[in-house]
């Protein structure tokens, strides 16, 4: 599985945030992980330079073989907030969705 972690020119995000996104993919779905290509990670700022609550968001997307990709979004405070918040919809999806095929 590769994971590739994306971050607009609004985010600082050093080797730090993106070792953490790498770490919370692994995390959420090491259970699927044979079934999973490519998890793909995008980070912005949503309001720039204006600042406020929530305005940085988190997109995951997991590629999964033979299927249509899982894609979530998680909008915090910080980075890692919205990545950790991203991450667990993620799991949560790829549940849902997988556990789905297993009842078939």
């Amino acid at each position: 599985m590769q994971i590739q972690v994306h971050a607009d020119s609004s985010v600082k995000a050093g080797q730090h945030v993106a070792g953490a996104a790498e770490a919370a993919v692994e995390g959420a779905v090491q259970r699927w992980a044979r079934r999973i290509t490519r998890v793909e990670v995008h980070l912005s700022d949503v309001n720039r330079h204006k600042g406020g609550a929530d305005d940085k968001r988190c997109v995951m997307e997991a590629r999964l073989g033979g299927l249509e990709p899982v894609a979530v979004t998680h909008t915090a405070a910080t980075l890692m907030d919205a990545i950790d918040g991203a991450a667990a919809k993620l799991h949560k999806s790829l549940q849902s969705t997988l556990g789905r095929l297993s009842d078939r």
